[in-house]
């Protein structure tokens, strides 16, 4: 959860003021229960978005018989960062969401920060029974007082719980459970975890420039383990989040440790990383020299994952907040901000320097498929515009690139209407790289941060990289995977209208397609 200015926070207090101290009954709380308009300009239409005003960070996902439960940084009273709450949403399959009653509400301790939940299946918090486990959520309560009276311990972790699948929560009598007794101002985000081996909670904990860990065994009484960092970093990290992933390819058991950093990204701004290593229960073992990204877009950030997820020991079924904090409360949406990634299973491969942390739509997304405009083997060159039975606004397009006949240097993919808007999305063989210009993407003047470019990221493009592409466009947002997940490049953009051309285009020589689709997408809604 992103820490604002002092300024804001002092003006906010008084909003505070008019904020629901205590968690209403659910007659009482139905702001989060009507939507507006669906068609409303840049709404996606297959990807989460709150029903209106702010959102940021995926907050306290679990999924409990049968539904994945959503929760997300949320300020039901207007659409920039205010006294934070928790969203709530559940879904059965990942792509259709329904949008429930506020979880979490600000209190005397302090505004609702970021955290996760997990699913107490032993009862060692005594909150629930065998029969009836807990579900219980960890989070950082923020106090603006302490803040705005100059103190570094105004944030500390609480918890709260749920004995009815998620649809009520209680907050634990004695909170705090894990004081800032360092005096450290960023002490925030707690990510808990079962450790199997230990029999034991762990907690990863975002500690300004570093995560610490926490150990448990009833999720109320804490103690200091280890802590893991890069040595003189001056960033800031955020979301961390600690789980295991087994390589079949090795037969191994290797553990992710995700660190969200806001700033210095490669493209600017924030960012999701990542490191791999082993965990003894202690302590995470990792190279600090070895931070790589999850995603090498701009608009992926505060990407966590799901406690109790029904996925084989190879995965992790994870989502972000598409968004990036240097322009996030200045887009042009009117009645809400922000929407979440599609949810995104992550693995683990073997690359010639380690192993490479895979991320790919979750399969649900393909039951979204409707007319398929199919793309036989076509050698492009120059433009050539793509028509079939879709939008380019909203549609899933796959392409496999003939990378040995392929003679041009740089090729691509440009969206365009007829306001003269365009979205171009390149692939440079010669410097090996892809690229996303957004620069003329739609009215620019909300924000200078935001038209800066073009975005650029590796991506091997020779006859042994496979060549394929899969592409979402929903709207206002581009998520690309290449090489079968291994490179991830997620943008948002904002045309004065909708995008209604899909040109394929290559640069002095041939792009020779061996296949390729083009999906129209049903929404959601």
């Amino acid at each position: 959860m992103k820490n604002r200015p002092l300024w804001i926070c002092a003006l906010l207090l008084f909003g505070m003021l008019s904020c629901k101290q205590e968690q209403p009954t659910r007659e009482q709380a139905t702001d989060t229960e009507e939507v507006t308009d669906n068609r409303e300009p840049h709404r996606p239409q297959f990807h989460f978005t709150p029903p209106s005003h702010w959102m940021n960070d995926p907050n306290g996902m679990f999924y409990l018989d049968g539904e994945y439960h959503l929760s997300y940084q949320y300020y039901p009273d207007s659409t920039v960062w205010g006294p934070m709450h928790w969203g709530h949403a559940v879904s059965k399959d990942l792509v259709r969401w329904e949008h429930l009653p506020i979880a979490l509400y600000p209190d005397s301790l302090g505004y609702i920060f970021s955290g996760g939940s997990v699913v107490d299946l032993k009862n060692t918090s005594g909150f629930g029974t065998a029969d009836n486990p807990p579900v219980v959520a960890a989070f950082t309560h923020h106090d603006p007082v302490g803040e705005k009276e100059g103190r570094d311990d105004f944030q500390t972790q609480s918890i709260a719980y749920s004995l009815d699948k998620g649809r009520t929560w209680k907050k634990y009598s004695d909170n705090p459970v894990l004081a800032n007794s360092a005096g450290i101002r960023d002490f925030r985000d707690p990510k808990v975890i079962w450790h199997e081996a230990s029999q034991k909670w762990i907690m990863a904990l975002a500690v300004y420039d570093r995560v610490q860990f926490f150990g448990s065994e009833d999720l109320k009484s804490w103690q200091y383990l280890s802590e893991f960092g890069i040595v003189g970093d001056d960033r800031l990290w955020e979301c961390p989040d600690l789980f295991p992933l087994y390589i079949p390819e090795t037969d191994q058991t290797k553990w992710v440790l995700l660190v969200s950093i806001q700033k210095d990204a490669p493209n600017g701004g924030t960012a999701t990383s990542y490191f791999i290593g082993d965990f003894d229960g202690s302590k995470f073992m990792g190279d600090p020299g070895d931070q790589k990204w999850l995603d090498w877009g701009t608009d992926n950030y505060a990407f966590v994952t799901w406690d109790n997820a029904p996925v084989e020991p190879t995965q992790r079924l994870g989502i972000g907040w598409m968004s990036n904090w240097q322009y996030a409360q200045e887009v042009p949406t009117v009645t809400w901000r922000s929407a979440m990634t599609l949810p995104r299973i992550l693995s683990l491969t073997p690359d010639g320097s380690g192993y490479t942390l895979v991320s790919n739509p979750v399969d649900a997304v393909k039951g979204l498929r409707s007319v398929e405009t199919k793309l036989p083997s076509l050698t492009i060159l120059g433009e050539q515009v793509v028509r079939g039975s879709f939008s380019p606004s909203q549609c899933e397009i796959l392409l496999k690139t003939d990378l040995e006949k392929t003679t041009a240097g740089l090729f691509g993919i440009t969206l365009s209407n007829g306001a003269g808007d365009r979205l171009i999305l390149g692939f440079d063989r010669d410097n090996q790289q892809v690229w996303a210009d957004r620069r003329g993407s739609g009215p620019s003047g909300f924000s200078e941060e935001f038209f800066k470019g073009p975005h650029a990221a590796p991506l091997p493009m020779d006859a042994d990289a496979g060549g394929d592409l899969r592409i979402f466009l929903d709207v206002a947002s581009v998520e690309v995977f290449a090489e079968g997940g291994r490179m991830n490049f997620t943008e948002i953009f904002f045309p004065s209208e909708p995008y209604d051309t899909l040109t394929l285009w290559s640069d002095e020589g041939e792009w020779v397609l061996q296949s390729g689709s083009v999906y129209s997408l049903d929404g959601t809604w």
